[in-house]
């Protein structure tokens, strides 16, 4: 015991010098001081790592004191991070994110966002047609908290007022509040709860559409349903793809989760938990701006045609952002 006490201070001593020069630059770059480094010093640090992992392997083969080797273990691994790792600045990340993480991501989810798209729809045809036939079946799609002043029972001036009313700089109406919080609460819910072999998600989607589809019927039977389509498209065509995508974020975490293939369950549900977090945190995104939209946006301009107009110039760009390239694959 007492020899090999010995051998581990001597090949301590002999190599001790390099192993704190290595920790010195390493400790100055973690601290964001790679600027304040010579030239030499950048070189000097992949031949302290390469002396280093030289003495973690003796260190090994000779079977030196725990503690030793545990140090070397971790030096080393610092180093390795330095020397090989990707370190990119925050707008550079950014960049890469907006340019190619996020879209890569929403095309790869194409088949989940057509079925999350098509669940929304069914359900909006659905209210729509037992609505228009029965305006009593409006509180069973929509509860009183959102309805607010617009139901069965309010008048035609009362639905148009809402619509073409103008609140200029107070922001959001109490109800483009709520239903921009229901908005955001479905995307966030769809998502979480996809891992419920997408069940959770799939409700959610058509529960979405109920409510849409009740309100369009409800302003058709007052002859206002155009009117209410650019009141609502204004902002809802990235609000409503924005709580689509986060349908089909779901419904990927849950197919892989039910059916992972070739790959183990937890493999097949940590790749997908990746590219759905990648997806949801530009949801985030799209929920802002379309925030900005129903805030600013809707309460500003109260001509039907330029609400049309300004629907479809976001729908045109989101599809160019998101579809107009082919897929791509990371290098």
């Amino acid at each position: 015991m007492e020899q090999l006490t010995l051998k581990s201070h001597r090949f301590r001593a002999e190599r001790e010098a390099q192993w704190a020069r290595l920790e010195e630059l390493l400790a100055r770059l973690e601290r964001g001081a790679n600027r304040k480094l010579s030239d030499d010093e950048v070189i000097e640090i992949p031949v302290l790592y390469r002396a280093a992992l030289s003495s973690l392997s003796v260190a090994r083969a000779v079977s030196l004191d725990k503690s030793l080797i545990a140090y070397l273990e971790s030096l080393c691994a610092r180093a390795y991070f330095i020397v090989y790792g990707t370190r990119t600045r925050l707008s550079e990340r950014l960049a890469q994110f907006f340019s190619h993480d996020w879209p890569n991501a929403v095309r790869a989810l194409w088949r989940e966002t057509l079925a999350s798209a098509a669940l929304m729809l069914l359900g909006a045809l659905l209210a729509y047609v037992l609505t228009l036939h029965s305006p009593e079946w409006f509180y069973a799609f929509v509860d009183q908290g959102m309805a607010q002043e617009r139901g069965p029972d309010a008048s035609t001036a009362q639905l148009r007022e809402i619509i073409f009313k103008t609140h200029g700089s107070d922001g959001l109406t109490v109800f483009a509040t709520f239903l921009f919080t229901h908005n955001a609460q479905i995307a966030i819910f769809a998502f979480a709860l996809g891992f419920a072999c997408c069940l959770p998600t799939a409700f959610l989607m058509i529960y979405n559409g109920l409510t849409m589809g009740a309100f369009i019927a409800l302003h058709q039977r007052h002859g206002l349903a155009l009117d209410f389509g650019g009141w609502m498209l204004i902002h809802g065509v990235t609000e409503l793809f924005a709580v689509t995508l986060a349908g089909a974020a779901g419904f990927r975490i849950g197919w892989s989760l039910a059916f992972p293939g070739e790959q183990s369950r937890f493999e097949a549900l940590a790749a997908a938990g990746r590219q759905a977090a990648v997806v949801m945190g530009g949801v985030v995104v799209m929920l802002a701006f379309a925030g900005l939209l129903e805030g600013f946006g809707r309460q500003l301009i109260t001509s039907t045609p330029w609400r049309y107009a300004i629907a479809l110039v976001t729908a045109i760009m989101w599809a160019v952002y998101f579809y107009g390239h082919p897929l791509s694959q990371r290098n």
